[in-house]
């Protein structure tokens, strides 16, 4: 049974009759004290139900172990899983993650990484808004705080960015439905969230002049990040009034393309390459449901695994280099095409 409860870790120190720096380094590495010590003060720990504020004891050294990760949405499945992947790089590396959403706000954004310096983190992985950030609030915080973008890149801010190579996505998608079918037309919002998408859009038209074909811009109204909503709502408008321009749609993500589908599944269409089939759906991202719809959809992938560790690794290196690299660094991971029933 423990005797009293104990506080702090001043009290603990006095209770153990071991000194405050010995606890202290007990804490930081349980190696680097002697075994003998390290017997005591685990006894002690035992016996006094002790368990140290670890935040705190982050906080009062020089270099804390905290890593801030900041993500634009995290209701967003892809931001989702590239943030558990990096919480799990950081958790195994003996860094505590602490992770914020900025909900697709600026000011939110900006408060965000005012509190960040507050908890002086050792470094920071941050995916922002892309062209809704304040682009002087966040290079005068990369230029504060070791700092890592991923996903979305600001050009010329930040000592290195990470994240994938959207003209590869688009590029196989359209290769692939070209030589399988009829060309692909690109359906997207009017007002994309995410900078990605106006990259994506870019690489569609430049691939299919390269293929020496006609491109076709679908847009739909809508802005911020019901991406599923706005293409069910835009998609009926089409098919309701005119239909889509090709027989074949490529979407600009798997969000929008879920919306899509359940619009042609409303409307009657039916969706594959099969007999009877009506139309080809096909997008990008590998939304961690896209396998899930139906029909499951064709997608573009995102390497998570490769972006996640590439991305940490790099903050790592940048926390020891002091901050600084002697040239800024990018680096972008292709895609891996996903062949499913809707295309």
């Amino acid at each position: 049974m423990a005797d009293r409860k104990i506080k702090n870790m001043e009290e603990f120190a006095s209770v153990s009759g071991i000194s405050r720096p010995t606890v202290s380094k007990y804490f930081n590495d349980p190696e680097s004290v002697r075994q003998t010590t390290r017997d005591r003060i685990e006894q002690a720990l035992e016996r006094y139900d002790f368990r140290p504020n670890i935040f705190a004891i982050n906080q009062n050294r020089r270099l804390t172990k905290n890593i801030g990760v900041v993500v634009p949405y995290l209701a967003d499945p892809f931001f989702a899983e590239i943030a558990r992947n990096i919480e799990r790089r950081c958790i195994d590396a003996g860094y505590w993650p602490i992770l914020f959403s900025s909900h697709g706000q600026q000011s939110l954004e900006n408060d965000i990484l005012s509190s960040l310096r507050s908890l002086k983190p050792a470094g920071v992985l941050l995916a922002p808004l892309g062209r809704a950030s304040d682009r002087g609030s966040i290079e005068k915080f990369c230029r504060d705080v070791p700092t890592v973008l991923f996903d979305s890149n600001l050009e010329g801010i930040g000592e290195a960015f990470v994240g994938s190579d959207n003209f590869s996505f688009v590029s196989q998608t359209v290769e692939y439905l070209t030589r399988s079918g009829e060309p692909p037309c690109f359906f997207e919002m009017t007002t994309p969230a995410n900078p990605n998408a106006n990259k994506r859009r870019a690489a569609y038209l430049e691939t299919m002049d390269q293929l020496g074909l006609e491109p076709h811009v679908v847009k739909v109204e809508g802005e911020g990040w019901s991406f599923e909503e706005i293409g069910h709502q835009g998609a009926l408008r089409i098919l309701e009034v005119r239909g889509f321009p090709t027989n074949t749609i490529l979407c600009s993500n798997d969000r929008l393309a879920i919306g899509l589908l359940s619009a042609c599944y409303e409307m009657g269409f039916r969706v594959g390459r099969g007999e009877g089939c009506a139309l080809r759906v096909a997008s990008h991202d590998d939304h961690p449901f896209s396998r899930f719809t139906c029909p499951s959809l064709t997608t573009a992938a995102h390497d998570y695994d490769s972006v996640a560790n590439h991305a940490f690794s790099t903050l790592n290196e940048l926390i020891e280099a002091g901050g600084t690299f002697n040239d800024r660094q990018e680096t972008l991971f292709a895609a891996r095409l996903i062949l499913r029933a809707s295309a």
